[in-house]
């Protein structure tokens, strides 16, 4: 039985031109996603920015609204809950934030942050049992127990995003969002961060939706790993699987893009022409038509291409999966 399952999933946010107007329109975050995840698996999502990304992690966990679809959680469709069976669910599901200088609040100490949610789920019964279970979390995540008076502006990015991990790991996860949360910190405190990661999965059996713009980081992590264009999924394989062999053309630019240390197999770049469509007005067929090397018209225009399994275990949206862009 799969820990999470995403069905049809869309989020669209109304777009109103004057204050008092009527939207008539709406940009189209997440259009029709469907994924799941199996206890203790890591899945990474990958796309431009703007793709829709956070915002599928955003809906996942409820912090956005979605506008159709279902998400189950051990069988329980989360799209259906309100109030106190919500929160009582949001146990099970926790996100750690990409900015992690905007994601502690910066007049509460670290003890306060961490220890919120402990309160809020009445986990502990006493203040020494609260402190003591905060001094666990901060050491799981490298911290020592002295830095819990302190407060966020006194830490290094990478030791934000510790304190992060540990808040969503205080009410003991079965599954966590990971939105970015490397990417603003340096190569060498990324490393660190992503080890953390893999560690804590290990011991406690998590379960990661990893989203990341950087294919490189993402193969290191994941197991499976999910492209999304235009808030839709493209491609969908094993994550040695898809880096080897992209069957989608929108994967293949991507992964041009990651930096080859051996300069004698160094990859031929791929430049995709014009800019990513407005999700107000995405195109009609293949949304990645306007900026394919290999479309084919009137085809690729006129017909919305499903996503199928083109090889064992791999899927693309796309009438001509498999093909290579011409170097």
């Amino acid at each position: 039985m799969n820990l999470l399952e995403v069905n049809n999933l869309k989020v669209h946010f109304p777009v109103k031109h004057g204050m008092f107007s009527r939207a008539r329109e709406s940009v189209k975050a997440v259009d029709d996603v469907s994924f799941s995840i199996a206890p203790g698996e890591t899945v990474g999502l990958v796309g431009e920015s703007g793709c829709g990304k956070t915002t599928l992690g955003r809906a996942i966990v409820r912090l956005v609204d979605p506008t159709s679809g279902s998400i189950l959680l051990n069988g329980e469709d989360i799209t259906r809950m309100g109030g106190s069976t919500l929160r009582a669910r949001r146990r099970k599901f926790q996100m750690i934030f990409q900015d992690p200088y905007g994601s502690l609040n910066p007049r509460m100490t670290v003890e306060q942050i961490v220890g919120e949610a402990l309160d809020i789920h009445k986990l502990t019964d006493s203040k020494s049992a609260r402190r003591k279970r905060i001094t666990e979390l901060l050491q799981a995540v490298g911290l020592d127990s002295v830095y819990a008076q302190r407060y966020p502006h006194e830490f290094s990015g990478g030791q934000r995003q510790r304190i992060g991990i540990a808040r969503a790991l205080a009410v003991e996860p079965e599954l966590i969002i990971c939105d970015e949360p490397v990417s603003a910190l340096d190569v060498s405190v990324q490393a660190q961060i992503i080890n953390l990661l893999r560690d804590l999965q290990q011991q406690h059996g998590l379960a990661y939706l990893f989203i990341a713009h950087d294919l490189a980081v993402v193969e290191h992590i994941s197991h499976r790993v999910l492209v999304m264009y235009l808030g839709k999924i493209v491609e969908a394989s094993e994550a040695k699987a898809l880096i080897g062999d992209p069957q989608h053309p929108y994967t293949q630019a991507l992964i041009s893009a990651i930096p080859e240390i051996d300069p004698e197999t160094k990859r031929k770049r791929i430049i995709l022409p014009g800019d990513v469509p407005s999700p107000i007005h995405p195109p009609s067929g293949c949304p990645f038509h306007p900026r394919c090397p290999i479309a084919q018209l009137p085809k690729c225009k006129d017909e919305f291409p499903a996503l199928r399994e083109v090889k064992k275990d791999v899927f693309a949206s796309c009438h001509f999966a498999g093909t290579k862009i011409a170097k």
